[in-house]
């Protein structure tokens, strides 16, 4: 069967793609602190003496902006570049990615008078077919994957650290290796990804040939006086002997039925579920970085609340000597009852903080035990001076490289590259579809001639070619859902790296400004541990009153405590960091 739209132009009634708009323009290094203090370091004073070459690269390397005529009105083929996914499931280590997220960063020529040059550079780890983008005007856009292959960055940023060397803390290591077993949400992505996996296996069988075999035995007794029965009636297997009755019957055959993937639907609905496999990958390993991350910080909280305790118990004992002392003073009629009270007072409440941080230790302990896959129990830390731990200084790169190095970015990009498949397993749907079937067996009343040939042997060959005729408004309308779901997937791409970039933005800039209010702070605590000496030197001699005392004390631990807690802010903010820039990873 024929059907009419295949002697019909091909894109005939087949609507337009709809083109995503331009995302954001990527700068071209870290604005820090949003360009507050200029003499913060950027790009080009951190980076290799090949540079220039490789910035000439990102300048120079543009999107091949093709816009095809189309005189008859009809839509443009779209052209692609084969390549093989399953290779690029395999070779995780060659990574380039040209994505079809630059379809988005290159304004239409017609309606965009501003320059169009490309401010966007995407790196990932797999070759993807080429994808175009349609504008409201009908015509093609078409980006060769060849021309936005950059290779592999040159740059070198904290992502390039393996977690041994970032994170040197052995206790810290053992939780995250454990977390890497026993973590319940890693089991379940791995659960997503085997399940992403059988969907690609599934999808690479339905272009190939269904082969099916089988044996059947059957028994039929027609009525005399049917067309059926008055025939057998008249007819002999032999001479002399006519067909038995009832009529029995047995078959032996194999069928073949094949669709001819003549405009690539079943490869591209294959491919497109291999890309959906590899950006569960990506999605893993970006949800392993943020457990790792959430480990670190979690451990180093647990470190700070140690050294609360510790600012604690030392207030606490330095408190309690000046209690000693007023009570000597009032035993000796220096003093008063006042003074005594008010110490008191003061050492209990900080015995009740300190009930309060022992209940914290235990939740903290209880989140790192949680997401380590464990139920509740002591965590071993290390025993280390809080105020001085230092970790890797941070070195960000320029902002191109966190395109390569963020899991979630290269998830996203997946996400667009299947969703550009899709469209193009929808537009295939227009079309007619060729269908080869065959089959071959043997076929007899007996089973002593079933295997006689030729006489027993049956076959038959068929082609069908069927195509969409009248109302066409459901594929239309999968064919323009798969075209929404892509400009989706653009938006949530273009929306995903400028979330990266401000996160990396931020957390640099946070780790350089704690970094700089822990200097100050180190210098008021040794003003203030200087005013309390002071201070219980004039009360013991009565020259000070006790408020004074207990002011000054209040403060240094108030101090204190301030210092360990932007301490372990700017520890956050590192870890954060360093997981914001793709390291983390295994």
């Amino acid at each position: 069967m024929i059907c009419g739209s295949f002697l019909s132009t091909p894109g005939c009634g087949i609507p337009c793609l709809r083109g995503a708009k331009p995302g954001p323009a990527m700068p071209q290094h870290y604005n820090w602190n949003n360009g507050m203090d200029s003499t913060r370091p950027t790009a080009s004073t951190n980076t290799p003496a090949n540079l220039d070459e490789a910035e000439s690269l990102v300048e120079t390397a543009s999107f091949v902006e093709t816009l095809v005529s189309d005189p008859s009105g009809k839509e443009s083929e779209r052209i692609s570049a084969e390549t093989n996914l399953a290779s690029a499931d395999l070779d995780e280590q060659n990574k380039t990615f040209a994505s079809y997220i630059k379809s988005s960063d290159v304004p239409n020529s017609k309606t965009t008078p501003q320059d169009s040059t490309p401010t966007t550079l995407v790196n990932a780890t797999a070759d993807v077919v080429t994808e175009s983008v349609m504008d409201e005007s009908g015509e093609t856009i078409v980006y060769d994957e060849d021309e936005l292959d950059f290779g592999i960055s040159t740059f070198q940023n904290s992502a390039h650290l393996p977690q041994s060397v970032f994170y040197t803390d052995p206790y810290l290591l053992d939780l995250i290796q454990q977390a890497m077993v026993g973590n319940q949400e890693l089991r379940i992505l791995s659960e997503e990804i085997r399940i992403a996996c059988n969907e690609t296996y599934a999808r690479s069988g339905e272009y190939r040939p269904f082969v099916t075999a089988g044996v059947g035995a059957g028994i039929e007794k027609p009525g005399e006086h049917t067309r059926d029965g008055a025939v057998e009636k008249q007819l002999e297997v032999a001479p002399g002997k006519g067909f038995p009755d009832p009529l029995p019957d047995f078959l032996v055959a194999a069928n073949v039925s094949w669709e001819m993937d003549i405009w690539k639907r079943l490869r591209n609905a294959q491919n497109a579920a291999a890309m959906r496999y590899l950006a569960t990958q990506e999605g893993r390993n970006y949800i392993i970085t943020r457990l790792v991350a959430e480990i670190a910080d979690n451990y180093y909280e647990l470190l700070a609340l140690d050294n609360r305790m510790l600012t604690l118990d030392k207030t606490i004992e330095i408190q309690q000597r000046s209690l000693d002392i007023s009570s000597a003073m009032k035993e000796a009629g220096r003093g008063n009852q006042l003074a005594v009270q008010r110490f008191q007072a003061e050492v209990h409440k900080n015995e009740s903080e300190r009930a309060v941080i022992a209940q914290e230790i235990v939740e903290v302990e209880n989140r790192i035990n949680f997401l380590v896959g464990r139920y509740p129990q002591h965590v071993d830390r290390t025993e280390v001076d809080f105020i001085d731990l230092n970790m890797q200084a941070l070195s960000s790169g320029v902002p191109s490289e966190l395109l390569q190095n963020r899991a979630d970015i290269r998830e996203a990009e997946r996400q667009v590259a299947a969703a550009g498949l899709d469209v193009k397993v929808a537009r295939a749907r227009f079309y007619p579809s060729l269908t080869l079937t065959a089959g071959l067996g043997w076929n007899a009343f007996a089973t002593g001639y079933l295997f006689r040939t030729p006489e027993s042997l049956i076959y038959s060959v068929a082609g069908e070619l069927v195509g969409p005729l009248i109302n066409k408004r459901a594929i239309k309308a999968d064919y323009q859902t798969a075209n929404a779901l892509q400009l989706q997937s653009i938006y949530n791409y273009q929306q995903t790296v400028l979330e990266a970039h401000i996160e990396v933005v931020n957390l640099v800039s946070k780790v350089d400004n704690y970094r700089n209010s822990i200097e100050i702070k180190k210098e008021q605590l040794r003003s203030l541990e200087e005013s309390v000496d002071s201070a219980g030197k004039l009360f013991q001699n009565a020259r000070a009153e006790y408020v004074e005392v207990l002011l000054a004390q209040r403060e240094l631990m108030e101090a204190k405590m301030l210092l360990i807690d932007t301490k372990q802010e700017e520890l956050s903010a590192i870890i954060n960091a360093y997981q914001a820039l793709g390291g983390g990873g295994f």
